[in-house]
């Protein structure tokens, strides 16, 4: 396996899907770090030299945040909306949906497993 920004990329497939397996790469960055490289016909990692990964390893962390620095800016930009009590901040501390999706339904993936309210029963009005 090919190491490049600290992250073990698979040899057995091409080379742009590859480099999405880093934090911060996805389809357009690795299509353009290919072309900067000159890499043509996107080869699977095994068949690239050394020379080729050594370039692909400074292109990327010469142009591109990724991993480590991109996962700590994204947390201080969160950081900084809960500090200054934005809406969105507030979202975030609450485990909410941020960008006007609905809560009443939905949102399973942020808030969690459902929690049953005990002693929630509905009256039939009796005639």
């Amino acid at each position: 396996m090919a190491i490049i920004a600290g992250v073990n990329i698979p040899d057995n497939k091409r080379l742009e899907v590859s480099l999405r397996r880093i934090y911060g790469v996805g389809p357009v960055v690795a299509a353009q770090v290919a072309q900067t490289v000159g890499i043509e016909d996107n080869p699977r990692v095994r068949e690239l030299t050394p020379e080729q990964l050594s370039r692909i390893r400074e292109v990327i962390d010469r142009n591109h945040t990724v991993e480590g620095d991109l996962r700590r800016e994204v947390q201080g930009n969160i950081r900084r909306l809960i500090d200054i009590g934005s809406y969105r901040g507030l979202r975030h501390r609450r485990s909410l949906p941020l960008r006007g999706q609905r809560t009443r339904t939905n949102a399973r993936t942020k808030r969690g497993p459902r929690k049953t309210v005990a002693g929630r029963r509905r009256t039939v009005a009796r005639k």
